[in-house]
């Protein structure tokens, strides 16, 4: 099991996008987006004067640096919420996960061949992958940067975390969820619904 993928909502995305490839040395993979009413995409080496010259509407924004991946969405929040964080399983650990979800008749969205989330009903959702190539990829070579942790800001740290730890079946040490090599700690402070990024650990 690795945690290896956060989704950002923020109306800041410019910046939040500019800090990860400034500030943290993340690479642009592509902004996604529109043109009128055609979707496209454009990789790094295209500056935002072109896209604002051509009409394009950003829909989101992806970034990796060494076995992390990370997307910004434009939304209605100055401070960057997670929509959902993304888990790296095996066959077992999947189906173990999508058998939970059912029993605690949470909503599960099956995109299938690409990715499935599940709802944990406290405010976000998981992203889950059993094994692919895309993924053993990126996580392939153990030296590579990988999330250490994340910290997030929450209205219910416990109702948070407890969903967190109940749908992957994971160690919970008060609010902070073990998955993997790395943790998901959920803080007071925070506003109702989606949890606020607080801070992030990468090794």
């Amino acid at each position: 099991m690795q945690l290896f993928h956060y989704h950002l909502v923020t109306s800041k995305a410019r910046d939040v996008e500019a800090r990860y490839i400034a500030k943290l040395g993340f690479s642009l993979v592509a902004r996604y987006g529109r043109i009128g009413d055609e979707q496209t995409s454009y990789e790094a080496g295209v500056p935002w004067e072109e896209l604002d010259r051509l009409g394009f509407r950003l829909r989101l924004s992806e970034l990796e640096l060494g076995a992390v991946n990370v997307v910004v969405q434009p939304g209605q929040w100055e401070l960057p919420r997670v929509d959902h964080v993304g888990v790296a399983l095996d066959e077992d650990e999947f189906e173990g996960v999508m058998e939970r979800a059912q029993r605690l008749e949470l909503r599960i969205q099956e995109y299938p061949g690409r990715r499935t989330f599940v709802a944990t009903g406290a405010g976000y959702r998981v992203e889950i992958h059993p094994p692919r190539d895309w993924i053993d990829d990126l996580l392939e070579a153990r030296d590579r940067l990988r999330i250490a942790g994340l910290r997030l800001q929450s209205e219910d740290p416990d109702a948070q975390a407890s969903a967190l730890a109940e749908l992957l079946d994971a160690v919970m040490d008060d609010t902070s969820v073990q998955i993997g090599d790395a943790f998901v700690r959920f803080v007071d402070g925070g506003p109702p619904g989606r949890p606020q990024l607080e801070g992030e650990l990468f090794a």
